[in-house]
C-alpha cells in the first residue's frame, strides 16, 4: 500500500493539475463525498458535479496533515484563477491505496470578511 500521506497530498494535487486520470485511480469504485451542499454523493455524481470545479483551482496549499492509521484530516488553503482563497478542511478515508470517503468542512474566505473576534 502506498504512504498514506503520499495518497493524501496526490488527491490534492490532482485539483491544481487538473488531473483527472489520476484523481480516477485515487478514488475506489465505491467512493463517497459529503459536504454542506453534498449528502454522501458516489464517484459519478462527484466527477459529475464536483470534479468541473477543478478548471477553476490554481493550488491547494495544506497547512495541516494529521494521520491515524487509514483516516486523515487535512486543512488547507486554496486559491482559485480569480484570485479568491479560503480555507476548508476535509477528512479522507484511505482502503488499499484509494480514497474511498471524503467529508468536507467548509471555513471561511481569506482574508476573513469579519474582523477578528466579530461576526
Amino acid at each position: 500500500m502506498q504512504d498514506m500521506e503520499n495518497i493524501v497530498r496526490a488527491y490534492f494535487k490532482t485539483w491544481a493539475d487538473k488531473d483527472r486520470k489520476t484523481i480516477e485511480k485515487l478514488i475506489s469504485s465505491d467512493f463517497r463525498f459529503t459536504s454542506p451542499v453534498d449528502d454522501s454523493i458516489d464517484r459519478q455524481t462527484f466527477f459529475e458535479k464536483c470534479w468541473p470545479n477543478s478548471e477553476n483551482f490554481v493550488s491547494h496549499d495544506l497547512t495541516s496533515v494529521f494521520i491515524r492509521g487509514g483516516d486523515a484530516f487535512v486543512t488547507y488553503e486554496a486559491s482559485t484563477k480569480d484570485g479568491r482563497r479560503f480555507r476548508n478542511t476535509e477528512f479522507l478515508v484511505v482502503k488499499d491505496g484509494q480514497v474511498t470517503k471524503i467529508d468536507v468542512y467548509w471555513g471561511w474566505n481569506i482574508p476573513r470578511e469579519s474582523p477578528g473576534g466579530q461576526f
